[in-house]
């Protein structure tokens, strides 16, 4: 009876593991499902924002799109920070909350995270964008052409110098080279679904 009781707790204890690793990191590495009625925009598509984002005439502009409810999102603050830093002067930078399943003040969330650029509500940029997951980022030349559309990095801690995407693709739209040719794992969306952050 014994033996049975110790094997019963074990696997109690082995199912909230899983379940917990699950919720925490393996859903996260999935791609993110497409939703109904999804429209891609492509690199090279005008996207129409009809000045809902105030960007610096004649420079690109970067837009994060972030979701203080998901884990992937506040991993990522730090290296979207430093991307600011670096390239500040050169591009417009704004940060864009989705709608959640809860109301985030943009102020707080500006605090909270150290953003030092706009941080804007309005979801339909997302849709102009063809967003459709937390974190991602997209980057518009300065005719307002999309140039990448995608995630910031292979890792969840934005660490792989091998795979930062998003700064790859501002040095390539900053050198005026053609644009690097981007893996899967760039292109495909990973993180929190949109509108929540579930799966």
């Amino acid at each position: 009876m014994k033996k049975i009781l110790v094997i019963g707790w074990l696997l109690v204890l082995l199912s909230m593991v899983a379940v917990i690793f699950w919720q925490q990191e393996w859903k996260y590495s999935l791609p993110t499902p497409v939703p109904t009625g999804y429209r891609a925009i492509h690199p090279g598509e005008q996207v129409l924002l009809a000045g809902r984002i105030k960007a610096e005439a004649g420079k690109p502009l970067f837009i994060h799109f972030f979701n203080p409810d998901c884990p992937c999102s506040r991993f990522n603050a730090p290296h979207f920070n430093s991307l600011v830093r670096k390239y500040g002067d050169k591009m417009t930078f704004a940060v864009v909350l989705i709608n959640t399943t809860r109301v985030h003040d943009p102020a707080e969330v500006r605090r909270k995270y150290n953003f030092e650029v706009p941080v804007l509500t309005d979801a339909s940029i997302a849709e102009a964008c063809g967003v459709y997951s937390t974190p991602q980022a997209a980057l518009l030349d300065a005719d307002g052409r999309l140039y990448y559309r995608g995630n910031y990095n292979r890792t969840r801690y934005c660490t792989d110098t091998r795979s930062d995407y998003a700064r790859m693709a501002i040095d390539s739209m900053m050198l005026h080279v053609s644009q690097p040719t981007f893996n899967q794992f760039a292109l495909t969306a990973y993180g929190c679904q949109l509108p929540y952050c579930t799966r």
